[in-house]
Order: C-alpha cells, then sequence, then structure tokens
C-alpha cells in the first residue's frame, strides 16, 4: 500500500534541483517561475521547506535572498557533510518523525545516501519538482493555521533563541514569555484544523485515533460531549490552535476520549495545564474523570504528563459507564479529581464546563 503519510517539512537541494545551474561552477543561477510558485503553494498548505546542500553556505543563502526565497526555508544545512546527517538534523530541530520528511535531489547518489541512512524519509528526483502539488503527501487539508505554520516556526526559533540567552531557571523563562491559553468550544470553522490535529500530532496524542469531519460534526452536534480548542499566545507571536479536548459528560463520570497538543509547545507544559484544569472543572463538578490512552511508538511524553497529573491505570470504579466493546488496544486511565490551583506560568482563559454546550443545530434557532 502506497504510503500517503501528509509531508510535514521538504528538503530541498539547490543545485539542479531548486535552481538551474551549479552555483561554485557557473556563478549565477536560475529559479524557474513554476519552481517558484511550488514553494509558495507548498508554504501555503503548511508543508515547512528547509534546504541540505553541499554549497559554500554565505554563497548559497546569499544567492537565496537575492532570488527573493530564503524566507521560505527553515534550519537550512549548507555545507559539505552527507546530507543523511542534514537531514537527520532538520528533522530533530523541528521534532518530526522522519516519516513525515521528504527530500528532493538531482543526484542519484545522494538519494541513495539518504534512503540507505534513513529508509523512512521519502525521495524525489528533481524531475518530479513539478508534480509535488499533485500529489496525496503533499496536499494536506489547509486551516488558517496551517497557512501560517511557518510564521509561528520561526517566530518559535526566535523564542528558543531568547530561552538560550537567558540565564535563570526555565519556570522564570517562561513567566517572561506573557503566555496565555485560551480554552474554548469548537465551532464548525475549527473542524478542519481539529481534524488535523488527530492526524498530525504523534508525540502528545493521547491515543493515535483519528477523527474525521463527519464524527467531528456529530460530536458538535451532542450535548452530552464537549470539543475543545486549545490556543496559545505569548510575546513573540501567536502559537494558533495547538490542542484539542474531546470531552464525554456521563452521570457522575467525564470521560476524556482524546487528549492530543501540537510538539510546538511541549516544553510549556500545555499538556499539563490542561489536564490539571480538567481535573479541576471535574472536582468542582462532583464528577470522576476516566481518560483514554493507547500507546503508540512516539507517545511516551504523553503517558508522563498523564501520570504526572495523578492518573492511574488502577480499576476505575466507572469503567462500566465509559467503556465500550470496541477498545482496540485503548487502555482506561482515571484520577478522582481534587481542585487544582491555576497555572503559574500562563493565564489561562477557559469556559466553565459545568454549563453544557449549546449543539450546533440549536445555535441557530
Amino acid at each position: 500500500m502506497q504510503d500517503i503519510t501528509t509531508v510535514k517539512c521538504l528538503v530541498w537541494d539547490l543545485d539542479n534541483t531548486l535552481w538551474q545551474g551549479t552555483l561554485l561552477e557557473d556563478g549565477e543561477v536560475v529559479l524557474p517561475d513554476e519552481i517558484r510558485a511550488v514553494i509558495t503553494t507548498l508554504d501555503e498548505r503548511g508543508i515547512l521547506q528547509a534546504v541540505a546542500s553541499k554549497n559554500d553556505h554565505d554563497h548559497a543563502w546569499g544567492q537565496l535572498e537575492k532570488l527573493g526565497v530564503a524566507e521560505y526555508f527553515v534550519h537550512p544545512r549548507i555545507g559539505w557533510n552527507p546530507k543523511s546527517g542534514s537531514v537527520r538534523d532538520i528533522a530533530e530541530q523541528l521534532n518530526f518523525a522522519l516519516k513525515t520528511i521528504a527530500f528532493i535531489d538531482d543526484q542519484p547518489a545522494e538519494r541513495a545516501e539518504v534512503e540507505h541512512h534513513l529508509p523512512e524519509v521519502r525521495c524525489y528526483r528533481a524531475e518530479e519538482a513539478l508534480e509535488l502539488t499533485g500529489r496525496p503527501e503533499f496536499s494536506p487539508v489547509t486551516t488558517a493555521d496551517s497557512r501560517r505554520r511557518r510564521e509561528m516556526y520561526q517566530a518559535g526559533f526566535r523564542r528558543e533563541a531568547a530561552r538560550q540567552d537567558f540565564t535563570g531557571a526555565d519556570e522564570e523563562f517562561l513567566r517572561t514569555l506573557d503566555l496565555v491559553m485560551t480554552i474554548r468550544r469548537a465551532a464548525d470553522e475549527d473542524l478542519a484544523r481539529v481534524e488535523e490535529l488527530t492526524l498530525r500530532t504523534s508525540q502528545m496524542n493521547a491515543t493515535g485515533v483519528h477523527y474525521g469531519d463527519a464524527e467531528l460534526r456529530a460530536l458538535l452536534a451532542d450535548p452530552d460531549h464537549e470539543v475543545l480548542v486549545i490556543a496559545l499566545s505569548d510575546r513573540f507571536g501567536d502559537h494558533g490552535a495547538v490542542g484539542i479536548v474531546l470531552l464525554e459528560r456521563l452521570p457522575g463520570v467525564w470521560h476524556l476520549k482524546l487528549l492530543a497538543t501540537s510538539c510546538r509547545v511541549v516544553s510549556f507544559g500545555a499538556g499539563a495545564v490542561i489536564l490539571r484544569w480538567l481535573t479541576d472543572r471535574a472536582a468542582a463538578a462532583g464528577v470522576h474523570l476516566a481518560a483514554d490512552f493507547r500507546r503508540t511508538e512516539r507517545n511516551r511524553m504523553m503517558e508522563v504528563a498523564y501520570r504526572f497529573a495523578g492518573f492511574t491505570g488502577d480499576a476505575c470504579p466507572c469503567a462500566a459507564a465509559v467503556t465500550g466493546p470496541d477498545r482496540d488496544g485503548i487502555e482506561l486511565l482515571h484520577i478522582e479529581p481534587v481542585r487544582q490551583e491555576p497555572p503559574t506560568t500562563m493565564r489561562l482563559d477557559a469556559p466553565d464546563l459545568a454549563v453544557p454546550a449549546v449543539p450546533a443545530e440549536a445555535s441557530h434557532g
């Protein structure tokens, strides 16, 4: 079966791939309008782009600036190291799984070197560049956030630079960011981003279950369910929608079906803040809190967040009300909620879960 996992980052070679010509030999190179269109289209779709090129860094980067496309590339790796090392470094810097990285190069030997050392990375011939925007792996559902993804990552790089310059403790640094977390009930226009988060998040995804548009709309219209969108902002900019919560209200228990947050906000402790808020709200409502969790290859950090928040895998007294016949490897974690103090590193703006949401259909009448 063809792998149609969405590409999160395309890594470009430069000579005779991104541009026509060899920079060190020809001096001047040409960026075809058709390639420029591919760059801008992928950027609008929220697919990040990087460079792995064997060239003199200052010369090559200056050429990208001269051509007016330097701003589109994150974490450029231009030098004389093996390209597999450059691609791996880009993936690590972005915190992306290798299977979400693509690499394009005109040289068969370079593609073979990357394929040998990084078999999960998808490699493409330079001749295929103009076809990329028509391929399913480069055609994710686009949202307002995805169209600003590069800008949000670049703000993140500036934020990380400020962190490196800060001499105090991490918690003190977070307080300097003026972080604001907003938790709100999803609207119709949010569903594309919510669905995207269930697909794209892997490290901080409690179950790995994908919820499609029809399922999300059904939950949105059900007064027993909450579909919550988490957004984050700070003094460096807006992170956009960075997390989702799918919560079912049952008699005596709230069932957290899915918690997923972007890997971009792991360092801010976003998952822990959300779990503490849910625990506090459940305690205020006098109900038990149970959560679905299924181990995947990459979500160990989410399990740690649940355990650190006090969730256990011990027998849940509300299991009969929560579990169904088809759990597909999903275990049930639970906590007996107690009231929680508000976060000290950010301001939290959240709805009152004691007041059920108005179903989408009813909200118009």
